[in-house]
């Protein structure tokens, strides 16, 4: 009876060990997932910030944003070193449930100057949770592309 008793115990602890890992594997993926929207509304927000919407037989860039530096100067240091545009952005939770709720907001502060140096726009140094946070931090992107 005991040993009935001490295997079912051990399985039980098992399966709560099994169901933990799940549940952080599933927040991993949903950080992952919302991190890769905001950059995809970033590459679409450079896209509609260049002049020509982007050129040449290669993929422009977005580029995080250091909250210090200018854009021209992180464009530059890569391959990709013109700088198009800045773009500063947020996107708020849940689902639209009108024509006038407002989902988001965003700036272009252009390349030639760093804009807001609030750290906490900076993607780089948030803590990797921060995308969850509800405050309003708008995270900002360099549109970068090949000269």
């Amino acid at each position: 009876m005991r040993t009935a008793l001490s295997d079912l115990k051990k399985q039980l602890q098992a399966a709560e060990e099994r169901i933990n890992t799940t549940k952080m594997e599933l927040v991993n993926l949903d950080r992952d997932h919302t991190w890769q929207a905001l950059h995809m509304a970033a590459a679409g927000a450079c896209r509609g910030s260049t002049r020509t919407g982007g050129h040449g037989t290669w993929g422009n860039v977005v580029l995080p944003k250091e909250n210090t530096r200018f854009c021209d100067d992180i464009c530059g240091a890569t391959k990709f070193n013109v700088c198009d545009a800045e773009v500063a952005l947020i996107g708020y939770p849940g689902k639209a449930k009108n024509y006038t709720t407002t989902v988001g907001s965003f700036y272009n502060y252009g390349c030639t100057k760093a804009g807001n140096p609030n750290v906490a726009f900076d993607e780089v140094k948030a803590p990797q949770d921060g995308i969850f946070q509800r405050r309003v931090y708008y995270y900002r992107f360099c549109c970068c592309r090949l000269a």
